[in-house]
């Protein structure tokens, strides 16, 4: 698994994870949930989403699976949007994680945070959102 970057307390971001390494990562960052921004098949090797769902259930994880190509479709952002709206800590991921905040800034936005606001909380974690309408 690549190193999670933290945009807030509640948030991580990630590109492809392993799912032999979830259980771990997750106990070291402390997240609760996974949401899967990456579509199975995108390129060969990677794990499937029902290999990282099973090993998100088997430590005791939500998750969701919210397969984004290009900007992030309404329809999941609003799925997003919905599975994040506990405060759960999150791992959220793709294959560079680009995807991932794209679809975080966009439900946070539908929620009335500020569109600069979340764009600098992106870019200091290394995710420039700057030409991604908000």
């Amino acid at each position: 698994m690549t190193n999670p970057v933290a945009l807030n307390d509640r948030i991580w971001l990630s590109g492809q994870i392993a799912p032999a390494s979830l259980a771990e990562t997750a106990a070291r960052l402390g997240f609760r949930k996974v949401v899967n921004n990456r579509p199975d098949h995108e390129e060969p090797g990677q794990p499937t989403s029902a290999e990282v769902r099973a090993a998100a259930e088997a430590a005791g994880l939500g998750y969701l699976e919210a397969p984004v190509r290009g900007l992030p479709d309404p329809a999941t952002v609003e799925r997003v949007a919905q599975f994040l709206q506990d405060g759960e800590p999150t791992l959220m991921f793709c294959r560079s994680g680009m995807r991932s905040a794209a679809t975080w800034a966009k439900a946070q936005r539908g929620s009335g945070v500020d569109a600069e606001e979340l764009r600098d909380q992106a870019l200091a974690a290394g995710y420039d959102l700057s030409g991604l309408p908000l």
